[in-house]
């Protein structure tokens, strides 16, 4: 009896002693590779996830086009890296010095790289050169790896660099274009089931492989590339510290051409981090003072409200007193009796005082907020700004008065072209677009031209403000933006820059001046607007900066889009 239950206590304690073996090794093995090997297969977990996601995330392109064709501006193209797997090598120093002689860096470098390493795998070098690729794989070093990432690729280098933005180490799009549509672009809502086993290794991937979304601009190469070199010229004839110019269409709004001078390469984003306000596009991310070219804005609301008429007079005297303020005509200029196309001729800003004030104060505030002046233009780009411009809706008189003339306004020059579309569109304020279409899974999706708001001033009242502007080119301070067979609607402009906004903690004006042309042609059909807008210009004026280029560019599109004249120069009439 006794024999009989020690043998049945003996297989008891072996079965138990078995099985406490058996866990033991299980929960050794678990401690084991989530504590001590926890990292490095979440580390590879990890990398097997990311190779996955960017094998499957093809980014869409964006095209420019010209009169014929569409046009690369931004692709993606595979490029080599090498990384090593630090589990996997024994000897540091040697490597590192074996290494070092292909990638042409130093063996301590890299040394130091290894050492201070807090991942198993670490990238040595990235964008590697066909012969660095051949070395490497010579070198047969057991724990160096080469692989391909997808990098972002703009074949026109710095052509539209601030509008198209560029695309970050991570694949995450900045500024302009790439930050606006980076969903869009990367297909970053597509989805990807992936499966784990119980160590964290990928054990099942089933992707649904769908790429970003093609995007077509309304932006023309050619215009875009003239626009850009006038303004390198600029920097050079005229010493200019920044400037932009705008080309759009006026029925359609969209945009044909935005030039932001600096440039950058977005192929080289990196070498250009220590100065990142050159990302920046400042036709639409920073504000100005735009100065007589927005007189043409406050003729038009008092036109249309029928307080006065081209050929209404008033006497000026070069000054206006408003309280304890007098504000001057520009080198204090009397003028004496003057009609209000004349005060447009001749950039007087008593004239555009005497026009707001006929106005009132609560229609003028009424007809900016119907030109837009106080909200974002929508257009499909990155980091837009806008001012509501609350210093002028407190009220001051003397604010309306300056604000009369375009001076203590604010706006992005976007915001200016954008009201201007009304004044050449028939009272008609237009959404403004830079994109033509949109290509997903072969599908086109076209961007129809909108209205953003009809008839903020009528067809008749446009008409005679057109007129005004083509008097201005004609006869007036236009003159050099003049093309000779074509009836051009413009404005010089040119307003003192604050210290405010030149970052400088004190009130008031500095010496220095934005100096600015805008206008449209041909001026009774319109089918081209330009805003040229210079930063600071070694000129007198806008007369001598800016018109000369607006002329230029006005000619170069009129050859190209083979534009037919209005008149000939042996029947010239005026309008």
């Amino acid at each position: 009896m006794w024999l009989k239950n020690k043998s049945k206590n003996w297989r008891y304690w072996l079965g138990f002693l078995i099985l406490l073996t058996i866990w033991s090794s299980i929960i050794a093995r678990l401690i084991y590779l989530q504590i001590q090997k926890g990292e490095f297969y979440k580390a590879l977990a990890k990398g097997q996830q990311e190779i996955i996601k960017q094998a499957i995330g093809e980014r869409g392109k964006i095209y420019f086009h010209d009169k014929d064709n569409i046009v690369l501006a931004a692709s993606n193209k595979k490029e080599p890296f090498c990384y090593l797997s630090l589990k996997s090598i024994k000897n540091e120093k040697e490597i590192a010095l074996k290494i070092s002689s292909v990638l042409n860096l130093s063996e301590t470098e890299i040394l130091n790289k290894i050492q201070n390493s807090k991942s198993y795998f670490l990238v040595i070098k990235r964008n590697l050169k066909p012969e660095e690729v051949k070395k490497l794989r010579d070198l047969k070093i057991k724990g160096l790896y080469l692989d391909y990432e997808e990098k972002r690729f703009y074949p026109l280098e710095q052509v539209g660099s601030d509008l198209l933005g560029f695309v970050n180490v991570q694949g995450k799009g900045n500024y302009g274009v790439e930050g606006y549509f980076d969903t869009l672009l990367s297909g970053k809502e597509k989805l990807i089931k992936e499966k784990y086993n119980f160590f964290g290794r990928v054990a099942e991937v089933s992707p649904i492989e769908l790429k970003g979304s093609d995007i077509v601009l309304s932006l023309d190469k050619n215009i875009q590339e003239f626009s850009e070199k006038l303004l390198e010229n600029a920097s050079k004839d005229l010493e200019i510290s920044s400037g932009q110019i705008i080309v759009a269409n006026p029925k359609t709004g969209k945009i044909l051409a935005m030039a932001d001078w600096p440039f950058f390469n977005p192929n080289q984003y990196k070498d250009y981090a220590s100065n990142p306000r050159i990302f920046l596009n400042k036709a639409i991310q920073t504000l100005y003072e735009p100065g007589s070219t927005f007189k043409p804005i406050t003729m038009s609301a008092a036109v249309n409200e029928k307080k006065v008429k081209p050929d209404t007079t008033y006497e000026d005297k070069g000054y206006v007193k408003i309280g304890g303020r007098t504000i001057y005509n520009y080198n204090q200029r009397v003028w004496g009796k003057r009609t209000m196309k004349q005060v447009l001729q001749y950039s007087i800003n008593t004239g555009a005082v005497f026009a707001e004030k006929q106005l009132g104060h609560k229609l003028f505030l009424k007809y900016l907020e119907r030109f837009g002046v106080f909200k974002k233009t929508g257009i499909e780009l990155e980091g837009e700004i806008f001012s509501t411009n609350e210093e002028l809706k407190k009220g001051y008189e003397v604010n309306f008065a300056t604000a009369a003339f375009g001076q203590g306004i604010e706006l992005t020059p976007l915001g200016l072209l954008r009201a201007y579309t009304a004044l050449a569109n028939n009272g008609n304020l237009m959404s403004l677009s830079i994109v033509d279409r949109i290509i997903e899974n072969g599908r086109e999706k076209i961007i129809e031209p909108k209205i953003e708001r009809k008839k903020i001033i009528s067809e008749e009242t446009a008409k005679e403000i057109t007129k005004m502007l083509v008097s201005v080119v004609e006869e007036g301070y236009g003159k050099r933006a003049g093309v000779p067979g074509y009836y051009i609607a413009g404005k010089t402009g040119t307003s003192q820059i604050s210290f405010a906004s030149l970052g400088i903690n004190k009130k008031g004006y500095s010496d220095e001046t934005w100096q600015s042309f805008i206008g449209y042609f041909p001026a009774f059909d319109p089918q081209v607007l330009i805003l040229v807008k210079l930063d600071n210009p070694k000129a007198k004026t806008a007369e001598y900066s800016a018109c000369p280029i607006f002329r230029r560019l006005a000619q170069y599109i009129i050859n190209y889009y083979k534009i037919p004249p209005d008149y000939s120069l042996e029947e010239k009439t005026t309008p």
